[in-house]
């Protein structure tokens, strides 16, 4: 028997919460199928995923290089960036070369941020460390440099921060493609139908939030970590939008280069074969 609840699991950030936001507050019909959200940081979903503890679950893209036998790509859910992403700081301003051989603060070795870094410049001492807790580690001095995630590739400039490079800029710069972050995953176990199912779902879900904004966005605030709404709502346009609602040719086009470019330099293992739901 297939399941009739799906455990449903992404981070507790504004941009997932706005994405999840129709689906967790009953407003979209799920024809019986219950879900339960499950919040927890990227790299520990990584990790679950790892595992297959999760029916459905966000990802880095890095992390789907080691869950390609397990997990196939829902088309909806991307968070996408489009000239724009990570962020590398400093407490002070240096280049790129200046980089080498520096401890790095990075929210984990599976997120998709530390491969797109390890493309940038590979020699550096890598310095795990939870992604809400790295500027505070730059501004101390454990380490020479923070990779930024989440709300913080907005607040560094507030702790007196220096940008040394942003990965979205630089990989759209490199490849004129959008730099592929985050997805959301299902496990193939659950068969076609349900699968359709919950694609259609979890669409229906964003496309929501995306035509009512303001209720959307309400919901998000809980998970916003202490932004103002306007920076908050900047936040979540960054990554909920066209990217959001399907990949498209470019975005999978990104997604296929982005894991090859890691492959090819070393740091994906094997060459992966990517594999997207299809509504």
């Amino acid at each position: 028997m297939l399941p009739r609840t799906i455990h449903v699991a992404h981070s507790p950030d504004s941009d997932d919460a706005f994405m999840f936001y129709a689906l967790a507050e009953g407003k979209v019909d799920t024809n019986g199928l219950r879900y339960v959200h499950e919040l927890q940081d990227i790299e520990t979903l990584n990790q679950r995923a790892l595992r297959g503890e999760l029916e459905v679950t966000a990802v880095s893209i890095h992390a789907y290089a080691y869950l390609a036998d397990r997990y196939a790509l829902l088309p909806h859910g991307a968070s996408m960036g489009d000239g724009y992403g990570p962020r590398l700081v400093a407490r002070e301003p240096m280049g790129r070369a200046d980089v080498r051989g520096k401890r790095v603060a990075i929210p984990g070795a599976l997120t998709s941020a530390f491969l797109a870094l390890r493309l940038y410049e590979p020699d550096f001492v890598a310095v795990p460390t939870p992604f809400d807790a790295i500027e505070e580690a730059v501004e101390r001095g454990d380490v020479d440099l923070g990779l930024l995630i989440h709300e913080g590739q907005l607040t560094y400039g507030d702790r007196g921060l220096h940008l040394i490079a942003d990965m979205g800029a630089w990989w759209l710069k490199e490849t004129g493609l959008p730099l592929p972050l985050g997805g959301n995953v299902i496990r193939k176990d659950l068969g076609a139908e349900m699968t359709r199912d919950i694609s259609r779902h979890l669409r229906a879900s964003i496309a929501y939030g995306l035509e009512h904004r303001a209720g959307a966005l309400d919901h998000a605030m809980q998970f916003a970590r202490g932004l103002e709404r306007s920076r908050a709502d900047a936040f979540v346009g960054m990554y909920v939008n066209d990217w959001t609602l399907d990949y498209g040719k470019r975005g999978r086009e990104a997604i296929r280069l982005f894991l090859q470019k890691g492959h090819q330099a070393g740091f994906v293992p094997k060459s992966v074969r990517v594999e997207f739901i299809e509504d």
